[in-house]
């Protein structure tokens, strides 16, 4: 990742305050972005949750291709992106 990369993930990882994210993505995104972030995160969730890739496909009206990536991750032997995943269902649970 290039300095600019690592500058941008520095700001994220320093910004705490969920009212302040809020803010700090809307203006540094537009909103098109937010959307293909927030398919993103779904998407992996569907995965992860058993939904198979065609029926992610048809409920989100997108190609396979766009949920190929997140599954290769999610099977990928140390996935740190699983971790967060099961650290997220497991703290769900916890409600």
């Amino acid at each position: 990742m290039n300095a600019v990369t690592r500058e941008l993930i520095d700001i994220f990882v320093h910004t705490r305050d969920r009212g302040d994210m809020e803010i700090l993505f809307k203006e540094i995104f537009t909103p098109s972005e937010i959307d293909t972030l927030t398919l993103r995160w779904q998407l992996l969730k569907d995965l992860y949750e058993g939904k198979t890739q065609r029926k992610i496909a048809a409920e989100h009206k997108i190609s396979l291709c766009k949920i190929t990536r997140g599954s290769k991750l999610l099977k990928a032997k140390g996935s740190y992106l699983k971790r967060v995943l099961d650290d997220y269902y497991e703290a769900k649970e916890k409600v």
